[in-house]
């Protein structure tokens, strides 16, 4: 199992990945032809999902990038994720997390950068956040 922390992140991309430091509850982020998990908590990874699903949806592929906790040996992993990707997300809450608008902009136009997908803080919200469904990427609704 690999891990990052909020504390292990790397500088140049701010909180890259914030992992198994909240509160809360920690899904993993399964990436089998690699067998690499990733233990994130549930409302990040509810928008990585919505982000990831978007991109291959339209065929994209991209760089899913995150620095390991120094406990597991430390290191940065980047993996590339294409369409033919089996990828597998686990939740551990039973409640499907709130949806900000926002922060799955912010998510998404870190994904379409040469530099690829990785956690970015959240954005303060400027308007309502929607409950999981009604938040719109890409030009198309996402988690419908």
């Amino acid at each position: 199992m690999k891990n990052a922390t909020a504390s292990s992140l790397p500088p140049l991309i701010g909180a890259a990945v914030a992992l198994c430091t909240y509160g809360g509850q920690h899904g993993p982020l399964h990436l089998r032809k690699w067998n690499t998990k990733v233990e994130i908590e549930d409302r990040t990874l509810a928008h990585l999902q919505q982000v990831v699903g978007a991109k291959l949806r339209r065929s994209e592929s991209f760089f899913f990038t995150w620095k390991d906790d120094a406990s597991v040996g430390g290191g940065r992993h980047a993996v590339w994720i294409h369409p033919a990707a089996d990828i597998e997300f686990k939740f551990h809450g039973g409640r499907e997390p709130q949806l900000s608008r926002e922060w799955l902009a912010a998510l998404a136009t870190v994904a379409s950068s040469p530099t690829g997908l990785y956690v970015v803080p959240e954005p303060a919200p400027r308007a309502a956040s929607v409950r999981g469904g009604g938040a719109e990427l890409y030009g198309e609704r996402m988690g419908a």
